[in-house]
C-alpha cells in the first residue's frame, strides 16, 4: 500500500489542542497542594488516572486523524463535539474518590464513543482489509472503555470504579499490541512528531505559568534566573533530539513507541513542573521534594532515551553514561543539603550541562 510521508496539520487540529491547554492547567493544579508536607497516594493516583484519560484520547483522535482524517463536515463536527466533552471533563474532577469522579467517567465514557463511532464509520466504508481490521481494533478498544466508563459513571460505587479503571488500563495499553495490522498501514511520522512536539509545548507552557511567580518584582533574584535556565535546558534538551537527531522521514512504523514514550516525558514535565513550586515552600518535605524534582528529570530522560530508536543520530553509551551521573549527583546534593538555594543551583546544573552534552553529541556527529 502506498503511503503519504507527510500530512499537513490542518488549523482544526490546533483549535481542538486550545482545550487541552485548560485541560493540563486543571489537572496539574490537582497535584499543586500539600497535605502534611506531601502529595497523599489519593491525590497522586488520581492525577495520573485524569492524565492518562485525557492525554489516551488525544492521542486516539491524532493517530486517527494520522491515518483516516479528512476536511470532512463529519470529523470537523466530531472535532467539536469532543473540544465540548473535554471542556465539561476538564471541570468534572476533584482530588478525591467523589461523586465528581462518576460524572468525570460519564463525560470521558460518552468521548471514548465519539471515537468509537469515527472508527466504527471507517470501518463499514473502508474497501482495504487491512483499514477494516484496523478500525475493527479501535472500535472495539474505544467500545470497551466507554462500556466501562459509562458503567463506572452509573455505579457509584467501589465494583463500579474498578470496572471504570480496569477499562481505563486496558484501552491504554491495548493499543500498543495492534501493531500486526498497523504496520501494514504504517503512520505519517512526520504528522505524528509534529503533533506530539506540539503537546510537549503545551506542556512546557504550564511549567512557564508555574515559575512564573518567581519573576515577580516582590521574588525576583538570581535563583529566579536559575530556575528558568533548568526550564529553558529541559526545553532545548527535547528540541535537540526532536528536531535534531530524530530522522522525520521514517517508513513502515506504527507509531507505539512514539507515543509510549510520550508518557514517559508528559509525567516528567508535570512532576518537574509542580517540583518547581515546592521547592519555595517551607511546608514541604525536602525528601518528597526532591523525589518529586528529579524524579521528573529522570522520566523526562527516559522518555528522551527511548526515543533513540528513531534517530538519524544514535545516542552513545557515553552521553546516556554522562546523563545518569548529572542527574544522580544533583539528587544526592539536594538530598544531603536540602534548600532552595541548593535546589534551584543544582538543577540549574544538572540540566544545563544535560543540554551542552546532547548538543555538542549533536554538533560533533553532524560535522
Amino acid at each position: 500500500m502506498d503511503n503519504p510521508l507527510t500530512k499537513r496539520v490542518s488549523l482544526i487540529e490546533l483549535f481542538y489542542d486550545l482545550v487541552f491547554v485548560y485541560m493540563i492547567s486543571r489537572a496539574t493544579s490537582l497535584i499543586h497542594h500539600l497535605h502534611n508536607g506531601v502529595l497523599s497516594p489519593v491525590t497522586l493516583a488520581i492525577f495520573a488516572l485524569v492524565v492518562i484519560v485525557f492525554i489516551n484520547s488525544w492521542m486516539v483522535q491524532m493517530v486517527f486523524t494520522n491515518r483516516y482524517g479528512k476536511s470532512s463536515w463529519t470529523n470537523i463536527t466530531f472535532s467539536f463535539i469532543d473540544m465540548a466533552i473535554v471542556l465539561y471533563m476538564s471541570n468534572a474532577f476533584t482530588a478525591t474518590f467523589d461523586r465528581h469522579l462518576a460524572t468525570f467517567f460519564t463525560a470521558a465514557g460518552l468521548l471514548s464513543l465519539t471515537l468509537c463511532l469515527q472508527y466504527l464509520i471507517v470501518y463499514y466504508q473502508a474497501t482495504s482489509q487491512v483499514d477494516r481490521q484496523i478500525a475493527r481494533a479501535f472500535s472495539g478498544i474505544l467500545g470497551l472503555r466507554t462500556i466501562t466508563l459509562l458503567i463506572g459513571g452509573i455505579f457509584t460505587n467501589a465494583v463500579g470504579i474498578t470496572i471504570a479503571l480496569a477499562g481505563i488500563i486496558i484501552s491504554w495499553i491495548a493499543p500498543g499490541f495492534t501493531g500486526k495490522y498497523t504496520r501494514h498501514r504504517p503512520i505519517i511520522f512526520s504528522h505524528l512528531l509534529e503533533r506530539l512536539t506540539a503537546l510537549i509545548i503545551l506542556m512546557f507552557g504550564e511549567t512557564i505559568v508555574g515559575i512564573a511567580d518567581y519573576f515577580t518584582p516582590a521574588n525576583f533574584s538570581i535563583y529566579s534566573l536559575l530556575i528558568f535556565i533548568s526550564v529553558v535546558s529541559l526545553f532545548f534538551t527535547y528540541i535537540v533530539e526532536f528536531d535534531h537527531l530524530i530522522e522525520e522521514k521514517q517508513t513502515g512504523e506504527t507509531g507505539n513507541l512514539m507515543i509510549y514514550l510520550h508518557y514517559f516525558i508528559l509525567f516528567g514535565i508535570s512532576l518537574f513542573t509542580v517540583a518547581l513550586k515546592f521547592i519555595s515552600e517551607e511546608s514541604a518535605r525536602p525528601l518528597f521534594t526532591v523525589t518529586c524534582l528529579y524524579g521528573g528529570i529522570a522520566l523526562f530522560y527516559i522518555g528522551l532515551w527511548l526515543a533513540n530508536h528513531y534517530n538519524r543520530i544514535a545516542i552513545n553509551g557515553r552521553v546516556a553514561g554522562f546523563f545518569i551521573v548529572t542527574t544522580i549527583a544533583g539528587a544526592l546534593v539536594a538530598s544531603l543539603w536540602p534548600s532552595f538555594t541548593i535546589f534551584a543551583i543544582s538543577i540549574a546544573i544538572v540540566t544545563l550541562a544535560n543540554a551542552a552534552c546532547l548538543t555538542h553529541y549533536m554538533l560533533k556527529n553532524n560535522n
